[in-house]
Formats: structure tokens, sequence, C-alpha cells
């Protein structure tokens, strides 16, 4: 997934609830995610193909008098997508962690061994 893919799953995640469908304008998409990054309709109707292709959302394209809606349903994916990530994250925190202490364990079996050896 993009950075993008992420920002407008993470929209979508918040503000679809349940297993509920919504509807959704392209300019409400890039009205929050405006701060970082500037979409163009094109490019959030590519994303949210994309999305619809891995299997997180389903989507249908609404023309009204109001304007260019999107219908959107989560899919059993995006409905866990946000507690994925975080569990992601936590677990590439802990690999870090885990690795810093190793690093340290050895550095300081070392400089045993080293005053050990050297006397």
């Amino acid at each position: 997934m993009t950075k993008k893919e992420k920002m407008v799953m993470s929209y979508l995640c918040a503000r679809c609830l349940k297993k509920q469908t919504y509807l959704i304008s392209p300019h409400e998409i890039s009205q929050a995610l405006s701060k970082k990054y500037v979409l163009s309709i094109e490019e959030i109707e590519e994303i949210m193909v994309n999305l619809s292709n891995e299997n997180f959302i389903d989507f249908v394209v609404s023309d009204s008098k109001k304007g260019y809606f999107f219908c959107v349903t989560l899919k059993k994916c995006g409905q866990t997508y946000l507690a994925d990530t975080k569990k992601n994250r936590r677990t590439f925190g802990i690999a870090i962690l885990r690795s810093m202490f190793l690093a340290t364990v050895s550095f300081v079996f070392g400089i045993i061994l080293r005053a050990i050896f050297k006397s």
C-alpha cells in the first residue's frame, strides 16, 4: 500500500463504522487529506479501485443532483485495518527494542571477556 492509500483507508475506517454503507464524496476525502497531500478526483478514484482490489472495501460510484459520491462499505479486512496497523507497529517496536537489548548484552559480554583474558 502506498502512503496515500493508507491515508485514505484510515479516513474511511474512521468515517465508516460497522458494516453500514456510507455516502462519501471525493471532495470530503481530499479535504480530510489536504494537510499532507493534494489529491485529484482521478487519484481518489484510482485509490478506491486499488483498495477494492485489495479486498478492503466495496464501493459503487453514485452520480446524483447533489454531486458525485462513493457508496462505501468496509469489508472484513477493512474493518480490522486500524487494529492490524497498530499491531504491526507494536511488533516492529518490540523487534527494535529486542535488537538493541541483544546488542547491548553482547557488547557488555565482550568487555567482560576482554577484561578476563587480558590479565
